[in-house]
């Protein structure tokens, strides 16, 4: 490109208008159900313009002086009562005509959402549907079309948590403090499918990792041997925090 040519678009870039933003928290919430062997994820129902009507992501525009991670909490609080969960920022869309409150061709107001994504147990997950017009668990394979980019915002959630349970230990914030080899493989099966490992190469090489405690204690569930439970030790998976595909 010529020096006038690149002089230009420098001109052109200057006069734009710098866009106004509003921002918001949309949360991708998973629910792992080891019973039934379901992976859920937590939608509400829009009951206003746009999309009034309309399955979507729980989420809410960010209040002035808080803070991204106080507004995901606040999301969390307001829609569902548990104990142990694991949360993260997931990815920032801010995409023009993301949202339809933004007027098309102008330098009006644009909807800006910072995402997170949070895992629980829905064994121990109790949703909080006062204040809303609908508030549901929905399987993975059995997503409606959502509001806005939120199938999108939806999809890239799941890459990460597959991705997470393979080299991290996301699951454990989520588990119980003790737990069979069992209990840890159903959830892992359940997110990741019965396919990712068998169990006996899955509970032979969790146990080689070393970072499972044996609290020396067993439990009987049906007519089988009694299954030992075991502790997650942080300390011990330390040196193997950053190594990849730690688990499978």
């Amino acid at each position: 490109m010529s020096g006038r040519g690149t002089k230009k678009v420098a001109d052109t870039l200057k006069k734009q208008a710098l866009a106004d933003f509003k921002v918001g928290v949309d949360n991708v919430i998973f629910s792992v159900d080891t019973e039934q062997n379901r992976l859920l994820v937590l939608l509400v129902m829009r009951d206003d313009e746009p999309y009034l009507g309309q399955w979507c992501l729980p989420g809410t525009l960010v209040r002035k002086g808080e803070s991204l991670e106080d507004a995901a909490d606040r999301i969390l609080a307001e829609k569902i009562k548990v104990k142990n969960l694991y949360l993260e920022q997931l990815y920032t869309f801010g995409g023009p005509g993301r949202d339809p409150r933004e007027a098309p061709d102008s330098f009006g107001v644009r909807y800006l959402a910072v995402s997170y994504f949070a895992l629980v147990r829905f064994a121990e997950a109790e949703l909080i549907a006062d204040g809303v017009s609908g508030i549901a668990w929905y399987p993975i394979e059995q997503i409606p079309p959502l509001a806005f980019d939120h199938n999108q915002i939806l999809e890239y959630g799941y890459r990460r948590l597959r991705n997470k349970l393979e080299y991290s230990p996301v699951a454990f914030d989520v588990l119980p403090e003790v737990f069979t080899l069992s209990d840890l493989y159903q959830f892992y099966t359940t997110v990741l499918g019965e396919n990712f490992s068998d169990y006996s190469n899955f509970r032979a090489r969790l146990l080689k990792l070393g970072f499972l405690c044996d609290t020396g204690i067993k439990v009987s569930r049906g007519a089988g041997r009694p299954a030992s439970l075991y502790r997650f030790d942080a300390e011990a998976f330390a040196p193997l925090k950053d190594k990849p595909l730690v688990f499978i």
